[in-house]
């Protein structure tokens, strides 16, 4: 037995049970899920043979099945859905399942159910409506602490004199719909992420919409009621010639004779004006009746430019008119990786941060660059003979010699983190020399694997069983509620995943899809079932397809929707899927991994580590969360209080499949300062869990803590020495992950140190390979091995190839779909990064894939548009053969007519650098949608609303803005009469260093352009910045307290080899920096992160350069504001 490990499986794990705000509850529930109901299904004496192995079907004396909520078994998964449920498995783990699952209150039909930016609740009289837009703070920032957007009802959508116990009736990939009946009377409602409407049909009584409050109608009319309620603008959308009613706190409708009807939340709130309401409802008008029918998810992985293409679309049933298209709501995560549609300037409140809302479209992509996972680090720390290598060798000798299966239990969790611990020490061994080791590793995983993969007649455990009922696979022995709450599945079955790709690497025969490999594939598909046509298994169990994560509680019945608290568990899954995938050829299961971790890689980002400030409430005062929930987060765990486990349990397994967590090395610095904030000093348990973290910033240090501590700190369950010395060492001598270059295989790894780059490649396979890095290197890897190389990149100066077959779909009044072939980089380029697409010669947008959709055009207008190609090195191709595109009249059933010219534009406020305009309202025969804000007669902005805040202006600078109006349909007024503005002079006081300080307000400039970004806080960003750019900013003032960071708010779609430096110099544009930092490839030229910086302590007033430096003469790098602190 290792030093340090438990003779006795350890207890710390309890997840995915009912969320503890009152800690003392979880005794309660611990004792709950603590009493296993032995099952009342027999076993059956045969088992299903896949290949070699099997599986058994029913469940395994003194094995326990899923339970309800009078603490039986449920014996029918399917008493709350109706006939038109499709066949099959019965999905669990959704945001929606308690609607089918009824885990601890018979009498509720569902719990609450957080859709975003909507949340409901099913009740026997209609669906309960919210929009949660306030964060609940509970706890410290500096303990345990939650915060919650609540579900409180707004209004309940239903028909006069429903009652009725509902069901579930359908589902899509990211909808359900939920069905009444009573009588001769009916209801039906449709809902689901990022769907601002809720769809419904109806038969018997009227429609009712019932508030908590009584609502105050701003409009009413034309089959459309708008009405706010607790603060919350709605808009309820009828048949033609339909009418609503207001009697008390109820809205009412016959529908004029029809059977359906939608209502939407708007995107204004209690500071908008009636117009600004009047707006909204006109700009979602034409799409209320395009009711959200289906909802679908397709993935596409290109090896050679490493990118990720993930499609979601949204199928329509026009229950009025032919219209298509409809309206929809992005989580930050599909914001940040969005391709093929524009958001407009509309945003929803959500307990994941700001969701942009995309009017029109039918469907949108994500087009993610994946950096590749490793089945471990290659040994370049530990030279052979060297002391380090024979301290290393001791380590593994520890493992390989005991039974590596020691100290750890026999259910699924436990033999997991087992599988886990021996691969990592299994590829060490191998990459070291120790093949014996390995052998000896590997053998004793073949074995444990073996026996699980095959259900013998009369085996109760180790075993795999089908429960046909719900159709799911539970190992027995089961743990932490994985039979009675179908919770955790990828949790545990990811380790297994990973040890059967390990055994693979070294004896491929036993993962022949006719030995043991169908086996671990049918595994895989409970989890996560990629092959719709299999009805065993519920397509992707475990993993929210919209909200880009996984969820752990398979039942999701909490009053805060479902939780997941071991993100990095969840990609541990992924990882295995991609290993396995590779090593077997299955470029089905490699590819649903990559999607898997390049989608929930994102989400973590944002949802649990908040990195771009955008998630958390500013009063949460916590930078992570253990665990994320449907309506928000909370800094702890379902097993403790420490922080170190609350933070360290969405980093283990610590492996470079988990090369993720090193993608902001800023992060993990503020991420540790906030643990050892909270835990008075230094992590106590779990410590080499947070060096692991610690290593991917800063491995040196954590290097020499692990040497003063290495023969007294106690050794996480799933950890060895022998890992945590391997990482440690081998990072303090890579340096931190370079996301600038990728490869052509998935098993890669980039890392860069003082400049230098280090590539790594696996190879699984028993033949050497050749990889192909994005910059132009090239590296041999012998058969199953990882090898490593710091060749320098060769310089590309060859454009790419012409893009071919431009053509134009799907034109509408205001819009059309471009699509071309791809282009191409030629051997020893840096391959294609991106498409500029022009318009009469002018950029107007840029696309990573082959489809882009512009937006904003004029109805019965002409247009020629071109595409062309940039490679990683910036170099450009010429332009492609172009097309021709002429918008039809109108998109809403004949509207030509322009709105009416905005009046009254006038200014106020007006300082050095801002001014604030205001005009007059518009009208429209069908509604004004919005107005464009012109300077000196060109478009800098749009807005909903009748007051847009001009910022980045000079000092002392006379300007002229005109704003026209425009509709549904595209039409645009005339421009208003002008005014003038002049700005005020530079005070002595001078820009306060502490704002956000508008990178596009620079006072001069070389070489930069601005663009309009899609950052969340809209305007321009500068962009196209180079090598030898500069902006100059005047009168900054740092004030009398000294300012130590500098922070910016940066994005790049650089590809290959480029990367550069942000200076930031004091007085002359050759002074030499204050501080620096280097940024490089962000995942797109609007993929905006903030990166801080230390600088020299500052005070006073100063003219302020920042300065941009690289390697390479292609644009590196675009910038939206920075500040200091």
């Amino acid at each position: 037995m290792s030093a340090g490990r438990e003779p006795t499986t350890p207890t710390w794990r309890h997840r995915a049970r009912p969320q503890g705000r009152v800690l003392v509850a979880l005794v309660v529930l611990a004792a709950l899920l603590a009493y296993v109901l032995q099952a009342a299904v027999a076993p059956r004496a045969d088992a299903a043979t896949v290949g070699a192995g099997s599986y058994a079907e029913g469940t395994p004396t003194g094995g326990a099945v899923p339970t309800e909520c009078n603490g039986t078994p449920v014996t029918n998964p399917r008493a709350h859905v109706t006939s038109n449920f499709p066949a099959g498995a019965v999905p669990t783990n959704d945001w929606w399942t308690s609607l089918l699952w009824r885990k601890f209150d018979c009498a509720s039909i569902s719990e609450n159910l957080m859709a975003h930016p909507l949340a409901f609740h099913a009740y026997t009289d209609g669906l309960g409506v919210s929009y949660p837009t306030t964060a609940s703070i509970s706890g410290t920032a500096t303990g345990v602490g939650e915060y919650h957007y609540t579900y409180t009802e707004d209004f309940r959508l239903g028909i006069a004199g429903l009652s009725s116990d509902g069901k579930v009736d359908g589902y899509s990939d990211w909808t359900v719909s939920e069905l009444w009946t009573n009588g001769s009377s009916s209801l039906r409602t449709t809902f689901g992420h990022g769907l601002p409407f809720v769809y419904a049909t109806k038969t018997g009584g009227n429609a009712t919409l019932t508030g908590k409050a009584v609502p105050t109608v701003w409009s009413n009319g034309g089959g459309a009621v708008g009405y706010t309620i607790n603060g919350h603008d709605y808009a309820a959308f009828g048949p033609s010639g339909s009418t609503w009613t207001v009697s008390g706190s109820t809205l009412s409708s016959s529908l004029n004779g029809g059977s359906f009807f939608s209502v939407a939340v708007l995107p204004t709130s209690s500071g908008s004006s009636n117009a600004d309401r009047v707006a909204a409802l006109n700009a979602y008008a034409p799409y209320a009746h395009n009711h959200v029918t289906g909802t679908k998810v397709s993935w596409s992985y290109d090896e050679a430019s490493a990118r990720m293409t993930a499609t979601y679309a949204f199928t329509t049933t026009a229950r009025q008119g032919s219209g298509t298209g409809t309206v929809y709501a992005l989580y930050p995560h599909q914001r940040d990786q969005l391709s093929g549609a524009t958001p407009s300037a509309y945003s929803y409140v959500s307990p994941r941060g700001p969701m942009r809302v995309v009017i029109g479209s039918s469907q949108f992509q994500t087009v993610a660059t994946f950096n590749g996972v490793l089945p471990q680090l290659a040994n370049t720390g530990f030279p052979a003979g060297s002391a380090d290598a024979t301290q290393l060798n001791g380590y593994i000798e520890q493992v390989a010699t005991s039974d590596p299966f020691a100290g750890f239990g026999d259910d699924t969790y436990w033999t997991g983190k087992a599988f886990g611990r021996i691969s990592q020490v299994a590829h060490m061994a191998n990459l070291t020399g120790n093949t014996a080791a390995r052998d000896r590793l590997v053998s004793s995983m073949k074995t444990r694997l073996t026996d699980w993969m095959t259900a013998s007649p009369g085996e109760t455990t180790r075993s795999f069983w089908y429960n046909p009922a719900w159709g799911t696979l539970i190992g027995y022995p089961a743990s932490y509620g994985s039979d009675t709450d179908l919770n955790d599945h990828h949790f545990h079955y990811g380790y297994y995943v990973v040890g059967a790709a390990t055994v693979a690497q070294f004896d491929p025969a036993w993962a022949a899809e006719s030995a043991y490999g169908g086996m671990v594939n049918t595994v895989i598909k409970d989890a996560a079932n990629w092959d719709r046509s299999d009805t065993r298994f519920p397509f992707l169990r475990d993993f929210d397809i919209y909200a880009g994560h996984d969820w752990a509680a398979g039942h999701g019945a909490f009053g805060a929707g479902n939780n997941q608290e071991s993100s990095s568990e969840g990609m541990n899954f992924a990882s295995g899927l991609i290993q396995w995938g590779q090593v077997t050829g299955n470029k089905a299961v490699r590819d649903l991994g990559i999607y898997l971790y390049t989608t929930q890689a994102s989400a973590i980002e944002n949802y649990w580590f908040d990195t771009d400030d955008e998630a958390f409430p500013a009063a949460f005062g916590h930078s992570t969360v253990g665990m994320v929930w449907g309506d928000g987060g909370s800094y702890s765990t379902w097993f403790s209080a420490e922080p170190e486990m609350i933070q360290g349990i969405n980093l283990l397994p610590s492996t470079a499949g988990h090369l993720y967590l090193g993608y902001d090395p800023a992060y993990i610095t503020r991420n540790i300062a906030e643990l050892e904030r909270n835990n008075g000093g230094p992590a106590t348990v779990w410590k080499d869990i947070i060096w692991e973290f610690q290593a991917l910033a800063d491995a040196p240090t954590a290097l020499s803590q692990f040497r003063a501590q290495a023969s007294s700190y106690a050794v996480e369950e799933g950890e060895s020495k022998a890992h945590t010395f391997y990482w440690l060492k081998n990072l303090a001598g890579l340096g931190t992950v370079d996301r600038s270059v990728t490869a052509n295989t998935p098993l890669h790894a980039v890392f860069v140190k003082n400049g230098v780059r280090t590539y790594q490649a696996a190879n699984m396979s028993g033949s050497p390979i050749t990889v192909r890095f994005s910059n132009g290197v090239t590296l041999n890897v012998p058969a199953r091995s990882v090898t490593a190389s710091t060749t320098s990149a060769p310089t590309d100066t060859t454009a790419p190839s012409v893009p071919a077959g431009l053509t134009a779909s799907g034109t509408t009044s205001s819009a059309t779909t471009l699509s071309w072939s791809a282009s191409n980089d030629g051997p020893g380029g840096t391959g294609v990064a991106s498409y500029e697409v022009l318009r009469g010669g002018s950029v107007v947008g840029t696309a990573t894939g082959t489809t882009y959709t512009a937006t904003g055009l004029s109805p019965a207008t002409a247009y020629s548009f071109t595409v062309r190609a940039v490679d990683g090195a910036g170099n450009r191709s010429a332009s492609s053969s172009a097309v021709s595109v002429t918008t039809s009249s109108s998109s809403t059933g004949g509207d030509t007519t322009a709105p009416s010219v905005p009046s009254g534009l006038g200014a106020s406020g007006t300082t050095a650098s801002t001014t604030t305009l205001s005009w007059n309202a518009s009208t429209d025969a069908v509604g004004v949608t919005g107005y464009d804000v012109l300077r000196g007669g060109t478009v800098i902005g749009s807005t909903a609303s009748r007051t847009f805040t001009v910022t980045g202006l000079s000092p002392a600078t006379a300007y002229s803005f005109t704003v026209r109006a425009y509709d549904a349909a595209g039409n645009r007024s005339a421009a208003s009469a002008a005014v003038a503005v002049t700005t005020s002079p530079s005070t002595s006081t001078g820009v306060d260093a502490t704002s956000r300080i508008q990178a596009e307000a620079y006072s001069g400039m070389v070489g930069v352009q601005k663009e309009a970004t899609q950052d969340v806080d809209g305007g321009e960003n500068i962009a196209w910045i180079a090598n030898g750019d500069y902006v100059r900013f005047d009168n900054v003032n740092f004030g009398t307290t000294p300012r130590g960071t500098f922070s910016a708010r940066v994005a790049s779609g650089a590809g290959g080899s480029v990367s550069g430096l942000v200076n930031v110099r004091l007085g002359s544009r050759t002074a030499p920096p204050i501080g620096s930092f280097a940024v490089g490839n962000t995942g797109g030229w609007q993929s905006w992160r903030t990166i801080p910086a230390n600088i020299q302590a500052t005070t006073g007033v100063h003219t302020v350069y920042l300065t941009f430096d690289s390697g390479q003469p292609a644009d590196f790098l675009n910038v939206n504001w920075f500040t200091f602190s």
